[in-house]
């Protein structure tokens, strides 16, 4: 797909034109979101209307990324879906923050095992999946966002920066200080970690001991 003239030819209106660059990236906006939300039904609500704005504001685009400018929409969503939630203090934390082991992610088992895992193993992985996303939803909002962006979908900190709109400096200190919280979050149920992150954080505690 030449991405430009999908672009140029969405632009002029071409509704299968961006039908094809949402194709593109929709597996991977819906992971971003899904991740930064912890709710598949909040994932798909925030790509709809991601995919919505999009449409609507594609003659906006001056940058040759759709990828980076469609994710950029999406996390943008995520703050404001984010915000809602919390002027609704009745949706327990317990709802926000819980990630079950249906596979409502699709990348969920992918993403911490491998093909060769034994059943114990894929059992135990399903049990760190959800406690690494419970602990990333309780991050504050603007450090969830740079992690998922960074750690898990693997933007560098330049497109992270295009992407969220702020400093390179910015997003560097702010990912520095949600893996610290999330690492200790972690420290919680270590033997749900590998042996060689047990090992590092018990070394960090006997050095800030």
């Amino acid at each position: 797909m030449d991405e430009m003239e999908m672009i140029a030819r969405a632009q002029r209106g071409d509704l299968s034109a961006f039908n094809r660059l949402v194709m593109a990236y929709q597996n991977l906006a819906y992971n971003v979101a899904y991740r930064i939300m912890g709710d598949a039904d909040a994932a798909a609500d925030v790509c709809q209307e991601a995919f919505l704005s999009a449409f609507k504001h594609i003659r906006a685009l001056r940058s040759s990324s759709f990828k980076s400018w469609l994710i950029r929409i999406v996390t943008n969503m995520c703050y404001d879906h984010l915000r809602y939630q919390r002027r609704r203090p009745a949706r327990s934390l317990e709802a926000l923050t819980s990630s079950d082991e249906t596979g409502e992610d699709p990348d969920h088992a992918a993403w911490l095992t491998s093909g060769d895992a034994s059943p114990e193993d894929v059992v135990m992985s399903h049990e760190l999946a959800a406690h690494i996303q419970r602990g990333i939803a309780t991050l504050p909002a603007d450090q969830r966002v740079i992690m998922v962006l960074s750690d898990v979908q693997g933007f560098s900190y330049q497109e992270i920066a295009e992407i969220t709109g702020i400093p390179l400096g910015t997003v560097k200190s702010r990912l520095s200080r949600a893996r610290a919280r999330l690492r200790e979050y972690l420290a919680t149920r270590p033997e749900l970690l590998p042996a060689e992150y047990r090992q590092l954080i018990h070394d960090d505690e006997e050095e800030t001991a």
